[in-house]
Formats: structure tokens, sequence, C-alpha cells
């Protein structure tokens, strides 16, 4: 199956890159068919023709649930097999979430279910964790509590910050990344629309990867 992908990004977009390479490099059997963002300047938007871009800020809006529906009709309009949250910073709307009946897909810089939200890298370091890394789960109307489709472990190294251990586990997100979606276009690896791992595929659910130094 060729993956229709719609992605999300806030930011400097280098999960959408590593999909964008994946896909060049014939490794992953996919397209992307636009790339949303809240951010008109988001770095992102820059990796992809003009014609696949669909930005707007909030503050263009009325208010929260028209500035959601807006980006649900326009990721719709692009009929996506997934919609991928790629460092998009915004937490979607339950309505958004319904509307793609399940098919949305998360990275989260974490194992989950620890350490959900923001701050991830400086809280696992100040919780004494020993390993840290990132996680790919299906997203649902709770925070990060979505099924986990994949993990990435890295150790934590003596003398690590912050910032050293951010630049480390987005490094790993792109890996777990492109893994999942090779399981998701092979039809390894399904999701359905109750939020949760088709019948018959639960033994991805714990996917793990492993990453050294």
């Amino acid at each position: 199956m060729r993956l229709r992908l719609a992605v999300l990004c806030s930011g400097r977009g280098t999960n959408l890159q590593a999909i964008l390479d994946a896909i060049a490099s014939g490794d992953l059997s996919a397209d992307v068919v636009g790339v949303f963002s809240d951010k008109p300047a988001a770095d992102a938007l820059k990796r992809v023709p003009e014609a696949l871009r669909w930005a707007k800020p909030i503050r263009a809006f009325a208010d929260r649930a028209a500035y959601e529906q807006a980006l649900s009709d326009a990721v719709a309009a692009t009929e996506p097999d997934l919609v991928v949250c790629a460092g998009y910073l915004r937490i979607l709307s339950d309505g958004f979430i319904a509307a793609q009946r399940g098919q949305i897909i998360n990275v989260h810089p974490s194992l989950l279910p620890k350490f959900p939200g923001l701050a991830t890298h400086q809280r696992a370091l100040d919780a004494g964790e020993s390993e840290h890394g990132a996680t790919v789960h299906q997203v649902i109307p709770e925070l990060d509590a979505g099924p986990v489709l994949g993990r990435i472990h890295l150790a934590i190294q003596s003398g690590d910050s912050a910032e050293t251990l951010a630049t480390r586990v987005l490094a790993a997100e792109h890996t777990l990344l492109i893994a999942v979606l090779k399981l998701l276009a092979a039809g390894e690896l399904k999701l359905n629309s109750n939020g949760g791992i088709s019948a018959g595929h639960q033994q991805f659910r714990s996917l793990r990867l492993e990453c050294g130094e």
C-alpha cells in the first residue's frame, strides 16, 4: 500500500524531512499529500512545494473551533490515509480527532507513558532516569495516551543536558517514525477508528527499537 500522508508541523520539520528522504530513496511507500501548520513562518513548510502547504495562525479565526474546522476541512480535502503529527505544537480537538477516524499518529519525545506533555528531556534528567527516547503513538482525545506503536530507547549519558539529550532523541525519532510508517504501509500494523490497533495486529503494539550512543 502506498500511504497518502498529511503531515502537521509547527517548527523546523526534521521529521517531515526524514519522511521525504525515505520516500525519495524508495525506503517508504508513501506520498506527502499536504503539510499543515499553525505557524506560517515554520521552516517545515519550506521543505515541500507551495501547492502542498496550508498554514494559518489561529488568530486569523474567530476562535479555536473555527480554526480546527478549517484545518480539518483542509486535511480532509487531501484524502489522506494517515495524519502524522511531526512536531505539531497544538493540542488537537476531540472533533478533529474524531473526523480522522482514528488515523492520526504522533511522535512524542519520551518513553510514554513517562513524561507526557512538554519539557520531557529536562524532566527525564530531573527524575534521574537512566534511559530516555521517543514514542510513536496513535492520537486519541487524552493527551499522549493513545496506543503505543513503537518506542526507541537511548541511554542518558553522564553530563547530558536537556539540549544534548534533545539532539540525540530527535535523531532517534526519525528512525522510529520511518520504521512505524513502513509497518503501516506494508499492512503489518493497522489502526482502527475506535482508537486502537486492529484485531490480529496487537503483536506490533510494543514494537521496540534499540538505539545506542
